[in-house]
């Protein structure tokens, strides 16, 4: 068993995750697969769950339009965070 307390451990994990994020040079090309597998799946999956009679036509359009969704409430959320991150700065500006 490791010495290390868990603070280090994490310190160790995010130092080996930076040196190889930092010795990876298309970032979008090491992660491509995984990004394909998750929309593709996540989304199919829950049209599915959803629509278990749909057809695949059918349900390839209830992924795109639930993908979509996902999408636009990301942006709706960090629209949100944005805006409360800049009214706290704004408040302790005035402080």
């Amino acid at each position: 068993m490791s010495d290390e307390t868990p603070a280090e451990l994490s310190m160790r994990m995010r130092l080996a995750s930076h040196k190889s994020w930092a010795s990876t040079p298309d970032r979008s090309r090491r992660t491509a697969a995984a990004r394909k597998a998750s929309h593709h799946t996540r989304f199919l999956t829950k049209a599915r769950e959803l629509h278990p009679g749909a057809t695949e036509e059918q349900l390839a359009d209830i992924a795109k339009s639930l993908r979509s969704a996902h999408y636009s409430e990301l942006a709706l959320r960090s629209a949100k965070a944005r805006r409360l991150k800049a009214a706290a700065s704004r408040g302790n500006a005035a402080a």
